[in-house]
């Protein structure tokens, strides 16, 4: 089972969202520029930045100054936690916006979930700037399920992605779950344990009959799941085209479970839904 097609997208919601994206949590200034500009050079499609980020003007400025057109980059960027009430959304949406240089974003997340108004206020908020023509898709980020439920029905539109933490060592089994089950897609964050899989023994092995890293079958692991993108953050030409070398290999059942058991091995409820003979 797989929604993950050959140009490397799939479809949530309604929404169809590259499957493969740059992270850029840490990069700043000149440095997240041109990760952005090598990424999509490379071929990357998803480029994922934040207002918490405080480097929305230099993803602008990647995508801008990088010979891709602009409607065939997906950027996502997203609200922060104290800009939750609805005319901090607004506000601080549009701010976000001239940063980046855009006219509308294509992903707008709440980034985390906030004290500083009800959820219902902020995803309407979120809503009337997609009828404003601001934002094509919202989403969240940093929920459990029941946050991810109650966001599903407080707003208009579809949630197309919940964007979390989800790499071998760290596995939301019930999340991953839901999101199978809904359609809804699960956006990979740190995807490589901030560095950690490098070198693992267990991935280099499972990596070797392909002649691929441990990182390289961190991330294949993920985008062969269903409803799972995966943004690592990488800084050089190098890991960026190491990253997104994964595309050419697939992973078997019993090589996608032994990821899993990284982690204690996946659910009956989810290896049933991937398949995990």
């Amino acid at each position: 089972m797989s929604t993950t097609s050959t140009s490397g997208t799939v479809i949530a919601q309604g929404a169809e969202i590259p499957v493969f994206g740059l992270g850029t949590a840490g990069m700043t200034g000149d440095d997240c520029q041109r990760a952005v500009e090598t990424a999509l050079a490379v071929g990357y499609r998803h480029i994922d930045t934040a207002q918490l980020y405080d480097n929305e003007a230099a993803v602008g400025r990647g995508v801008a100054e990088s010979d891709v057109d602009r409607e065939d980059v997906f950027v996502v960027t997203k609200v922060h936690p104290d800009n939750a009430a609805r005319a901090d959304v607004h506000e601080s949406t549009q701010q976000s916006l001239e940063r980046l240089e855009l006219q509308t974003v294509d992903l707008l997340l709440l980034h985390g979930p906030s004290d500083e108004a009800p959820l219902e206020e902020t995803i309407g908020a979120m809503n009337e700037l997609q009828h404003d023509g601001l934002v094509e898709h919202v989403g969240i980020s940093n929920f459990g399920i029941e946050g991810l439920e109650d966001a599903i029905e407080q707003s208009e539109t579809p949630i197309v992605t919940n964007q979390v933490k989800y790499h071998p060592y760290h596995q939301p089994d019930d999340l991953i779950a839901y999101c199978v089950e809904n359609e809804i897609l699960l956006t990979a964050y740190s995807p490589l344990a901030e560095g950690a899989v490098v070198g693992d023994d267990r991935l280099e092995s499972i990596g070797e009959p392909h002649d691929k890293s441990a990182a390289q079958v961190a991330l294949r692991w993920l985008i062969q799941h269903p409803y799972v993108a995966a943004i690592p953050k990488a800084a050089s030409r190098e890991h960026i085209e190491a990253n997104a070398d994964v595309f050419d290999f697939e992973l078997s059942p019993e090589e996608m479970r032994a990821v899993f058991d990284l982690d204690g091995g996946p659910s009956d409820r989810l290896a049933d839904q991937l398949q995990l003979e």
